[in-house]
C-alpha cells in the first residue's frame, strides 16, 4: 500500500479512510449489464474495480494522504501542520446511508477533498486528533 510505502522514519498511519458503498455504485452497473452480455461491460466493471482498489486515503501523524490511479500515480498530501479547516459536507442521503465528504483547506489555496467516504464524522475526528497530537509534538520540541 502507498501509504505504508510512503512514511517517513519515525511516522505512523492514524487511520484509513474507507469509500462507502454508494461509491461503487458504477461497479455494480457495469456487473448487471456484464450478466446477460458480458463484452464491453465486463471490461468497464473490471476497471471501474480496479480504479476503485487504486484509491488510498488515510492520515498519519504527520500528513494526509489521497492517493488515487492505477498504472500512473497521483498522489495529494497535506501536512498537519498547515490545515486550516476541516469541514464536513452530508446530504439528508449521506446521513441516512452514512457518508459523506471531508474538506480539508489548508494554507493558501491548498485543499483536500475526501469523497464519499465511509463514517465521515470518524474520519473527521482522526484528523483533528491528527493535528491536534502534531501540534502538541510541535510545541513539546
Amino acid at each position: 500500500a502507498y501509504l505504508d510505502e510512503s512514511l517517513a522514519a519515525g511516522e505512523t498511519v492514524v487511520a484509513r479512510f474507507d469509500l462507502h458503498w454508494t461509491a461503487k455504485w458504477r461497479l455494480i452497473v457495469f456487473l448487471l449489464l456484464a450478466i446477460p452480455t458480458l463484452g464491453i461491460a465486463l471490461l468497464a466493471a473490471l476497471y471501474e474495480w480496479l480504479r476503485l482498489r487504486a484509491i488510498e486515503q488515510g492520515v498519519t501523524n504527520r500528513r494526509v494522504v489521497r492517493k488515487t490511479g492505477i498504472v500512473s500515480r497521483e498522489t495529494a498530501e497535506l501536512r498537519l501542520a498547515s490545515i486550516e479547516t476541516i469541514d464536513l459536507h452530508q446530504s439528508v442521503w449521506g446521513r441516512m446511508l452514512g457518508y459523506g465528504d471531508v474538506v480539508l483547506t489548508g494554507r493558501g489555496e491548498s485543499s483536500m477533498i475526501f469523497s464519499r467516504i465511509d463514517a465521515p464524522l470518524d474520519a473527521k475526528r482522526a484528523i483533528e486528533g491528527a493535528y491536534a497530537a502534531n501540534v502538541e509534538d510541535a510545541r513539546g520540541k
